[in-house]
């Protein structure tokens, strides 16, 4: 079985806070590098009460000050809200904090509407349009360049692996032609899987950082000891995606008793399209599910989504997934 990661959105539950949150990340955390997962990363998302990971690189310090193997980083990094000067700096002292153990995803999309860009006093629309140079400025700030004249004495030769993320056929262009590996979000965004995995390892072209190409995909899996049981879990993540969809988003809402039936036609068709990437059961049924996924998209490595409102359902879940790929 390829490598498996996690990826959190730090979810704040109805009823939580902040602080708690950020506790069962670290629960979570340390559940995935006690059972064997690779990374763990957390996703940059602004002005949405129910994501609590807008900080990413502050996370991800208390992250791997309570964990000493598991790799932690960004997936990710939503560039055009950030210089890479900053961004440089930032990674490059995780990086000295947690040596060997630095992840940096890296998207072009805001993770936020257009009210983020005055918040950011940011032209995140032009931001967007700089972001393969702004990659490449990272890469130079990571090599020890001083790009612009400027140096960046914190990243410079820092040990920080480097990634694209995307939902679309522009990472994985990019991806191949910096030689970067490619993590694709078909967690939520599976329309275009197969067709950038294809452009990504059709066009790589190899590099210093990568010989060949590395394709990681999500996934939303979870795990329970019955199939009614862990369908019964989703339902919060369900929830969730109608809200965002229907402009409503809030927090992580306590599961409900055979939610996709009581929707109406069109939300039920529209969940079933972006959730279409998941394997939800017993721990067979996701191994089942797990195993066909990587046979569909050839994945060296998968990253796999998982909230449940209960956080001790959410750690079980990850348990019973690596237990039953083993």
């Amino acid at each position: 079985m390829v490598p498996l990661s996690v990826l959190d959105l730090v979810t704040v539950r109805e009823g939580g806070t902040v602080a708690e949150a950020l506790d069962i990340s670290v629960r979570t955390a340390q559940a995935a590098e006690r059972t064997g997962y690779k990374r763990y990363w957390v996703a940059e998302h602004h002005g949405m009460e129910g994501i609590a990971g807008g900080a990413t690189s502050v996370v991800l310090a208390h992250l791997g000050n309570a964990t000493s193997t598991i790799r932690i980083g960004a997936g990710g990094i939503m560039l055009p809200n950030h210089t890479p000067y900053v961004i440089a700096e930032q990674f490059g002292t995780l990086a000295a904090l947690f040596p060997g153990r630095v992840d940096l995803g890296l998207g072009r999309a805001p993770g936020a509407d257009g009210r983020l860009a005055h918040a950011l006093r940011k032209d995140i629309h032009a931001a967007a349009e700089r972001f393969p140079n702004d990659v490449v400025e990272l890469q130079a700030r990571f090599a020890g360049q001083a790009a612009g004249g400027v140096p960046s004495p914190q990243a410079a030769g820092a040990d920080v692996e480097m990634w694209i993320l995307g939902s679309s056929l522009f990472g994985a262009q990019l991806a191949a032609m910096l030689g970067l590996p490619y993590a694709f979000a078909s967690h939520f965004a599976p329309a275009a899987l197969d067709d950038a995995a294809r452009v990504y390892r059709e066009r790589f072209q190899p590099s210093e950082t990568l010989k060949k190409p590395h394709f990681m995909a999500a996934i939303n899996v979870l795990a329970a000891d019955t199939d009614e049981e862990a369908h019964y879990l989703a339902s919060s993540t369900d929830q969730s995606f109608v809200a965002l969809r229907s402009g409503n988003p809030g927090r992580l809402q306590p599961p409900v008793r055979d939610y996709r039936a009581g929707l109406p036609g069109a939300a039920r068709a529209m969940l079933e399209q972006v959730r279409s990437v998941t394997a939800v059961g017993t721990p067979q049924a996701v191994r089942s599910g797990i195993e066909e996924f990587v046979a569909r998209t050839q994945a060296d490595e998968l990253i796999v989504s998982v909230a449940t409102y209960d956080p001790e359902a959410q750690i079980r879940s990850l348990e019973l997934t690596m237990e039953a790929l083993k």
